[in-house]
């Protein structure tokens, strides 16, 4: 062989495997998306989560995957879930609007970056060290459960001023639970009324719950989605039961029930869609403060209102940031 013919099947041969390289297709980075409640309720709020991503120039089905693990309101489910996205190799675990879905994936990971979107306080959850440095492996959002329902409490007097007691549902095994339970009830002394909290764990405590409710009284629904994927029946059970409810998000008084304050989640879930992104760009959880929302919204029904024979002070509607006719 002629040296001429050897340099070149040398070189052809150390330029193939960089041809065959190029060639390969890009990795797709894999999403881990775990929540305690299920697709349907939460749609909504997985397209701002998807219109986040984009944003920041990733799209589900091209460059980016998203696997979703849905418990269907059976909390006990979550720990197998997270084990299953671990196992799938995520790059990262997005837990939005489900604080027993953080805990959870924190507990089975302390190596893949989490990030979450929750009521509770995080650090007393252990999720983070600190807010300004989370340290770890996760960081996200913390929407002050405890402040917001004392402050639907307070709303809800505001509109009932005249009704005896105060009634809060709240399923008990929720992590705020009890941070909540103890805000409501100095709130219910700061206002001087009772303060009767009714608990709920599955569907026929529920409908007991309801049951119990005298006409014309006043209810707080708290936050959980646990009762956020079943809006719809708890809407029909105040309906039929004549009680004036508040709950924590829009959806609620969307789909007919009075009145709801709270964050404009929508805007929070595309925000997580953002900080995602950059987690998947190479960013570290640990350096990624906890941020906390600044805006709130107060939306009222007012066709539920007139089917309550409910007058809205107008001083109240005043403070409306939307009014449903």
């Amino acid at each position: 062989m002629k040296r001429r013919e050897f340099m070149a099947l040398l070189g052809g041969a150390s330029v193939m495997p960089f041809a065959a390289r190029a060639q390969q297709p890009a990795v797709v980075p894999v999403i881990g998306f775990l929540h305690s409640g299920s697709a349907e309720p939460n749609a909504r709020r997985l397209a701002g989560f998807r219109k986040g991503l984009a944003e920041a120039g990733f799209i589900e089905g091209q460059n980016v995957a998203i696997e979703y693990r849905w418990a269907q309101g059976k909390d006990e489910r979550l720990p197998e879930l997270a084990a299953d996205l671990i196992r799938q190799k995520v790059a990262v675990i997005a837990t939005l609007s489900s604080t027993t879905a953080a805990v959870a994936a924190k507990a089975a990971t302390s190596t893949i970056p989490i990030f979450f979107l929750i009521a509770d306080p995080p650090v007393e959850l252990g999720l983070v060290t600190s807010l300004n440095r989370p340290g770890g492996n996760a960081t996200g959002i913390s929407t002050l459960a405890a402040e917001l329902a004392a402050k639907r409490l307070s709303l809800l007097h505001e509109l009932a001023p005249k009704t005896d007691g105060l009634s809060v549902l709240l399923k008990p095994s929720h992590p705020s639970a009890k941070a909540v339970t103890a805000s409501l009830q100095t709130t219910a002394r700061t206002l001087g009324v009772q303060l009767d909290i009714k608990e709920a764990s599955t569907d026929p405590e529920i409908e007991a719950a309801y049951a119990s409710l005298r006409p014309g009284s006043a209810l707080l629904v708290a936050t959980d989605p646990f009762f956020f994927i079943r809006r719809a029946r708890l809407i029909t059970l105040a309906a039929a039961s004549k009680v004036a409810t508040i709950y924590d998000s829009r959806e609620f008084a969307e789909s007919g029930g009075l009145m709801s304050y709270g964050t404009v989640i929508a805007e929070l879930w595309q925000q997580a869609g953002t900080s995602v992104a950059r987690i998947l760009k190479g960013e570290k959880p640990a350096n990624l403060p906890v941020t906390q929302p600044t805006r709130f919204e107060l939306v009222f029904n007012m066709k539920t209102a007139k089917t309550l024979g409910l007058d809205v002070p107008s001083n109240l509607l005043a403070t409306a940031d939307e009014v449903i006719e």
